[in-house]
Parts: structure tokens; sequence; C-alpha cells
């Protein structure tokens, strides 16, 4: 029964984080039609990055401590890449940049999403798997 808490909360942390880049390009979006001004979408966009780093550490974590060694690893290169780019002062979006770049922002967050759309999949995987065990009777 733990292992389906296990699995339900990652599935429900990776369900945020697909959202939280949603969310991310739906601005961006925004932006190239022009519905938004630059400075809303840079200011939106920089409010939901730090809590994406923080939730994609914390989905790491509850894989390591849950014990789905296979679903960590999956999901670590995707952590690594963000400190990557903490630590080089690359997350957030400048407002005085942010049309020229447009296009690799939103390739970014799309690569992003399509890897967390297959890291959900998996997920929904071994949630599903772990459900049709009867190993409690």
């Amino acid at each position: 029964m733990g292992d389906l808490f296990g699995w339900l909360l990652t599935f429900f942390l990776l369900i945020s984080l697909l959202s939280i880049i949603g969310y991310q390009l739906m601005c961006l979006a925004d932006l190239q039609f022009d519905h938004s001004s630059p400075y809303d979408s840079a200011t939106r966009i920089n409010l939901s990055v730090v809590p994406e780093f923080v939730m994609q550490g914390v989905l790491c974590i509850a894989y390591l401590i849950t014990g789905h060694w296979f679903m960590c690893l999956l999901s670590l290169p995707y952590l690594c890449y963000d400190i990557r780019l903490y630590r080089w002062r690359q997350h957030l979006v400048d407002v005085t940049e942010i049309y020229n770049q447009l296009n690799w922002e939103k390739k970014q967050r799309l690569i992003k999403l399509f890897y967390l759309i297959m890291l959900l999949i998996s997920s929904l995987f071994w949630l599903l798997s772990t459900v049709g065990q009867d190993d409690d009777f």
C-alpha cells in the first residue's frame, strides 16, 4: 500500500510540473501573439521558474525515498539541467531580450513538456501495475 501512495505522490507532482510548464508556454504564446506586454509575460514566467525547479527536486527526492531508482535516474537529467541553468543565472527571462529569445524559450519548454509527458506515462504505467498486484491479500 505504501508503494501505491508513493506512485500517487509522484503522479501528482508530475501533473503539477506539467501545469507549470503549460502556464509558461501559454505566457510565451500570449507574448508571441501580442496579447500581453513583455514585462507582464517575463514577470509571470520568472515567478513560476523557481517553483518548477523546487518541484523537480522534490520529485527526484520522492523517487529516491520511495525506492524507485530507475525513475529517479530518468528524472535526474532534467534536474541537472535546471541546476545548470540556475548556477549560470540563465533561468530567468530577460524583459529586454524576450522577443529575441522567444523561439528558444518556447523550444526549451516544449522539450521539457515532452520529457515530463514521457515520465508521466511511465509513472502511470507503474502506478497501474502496482494497483493491479494482489500482494495485500
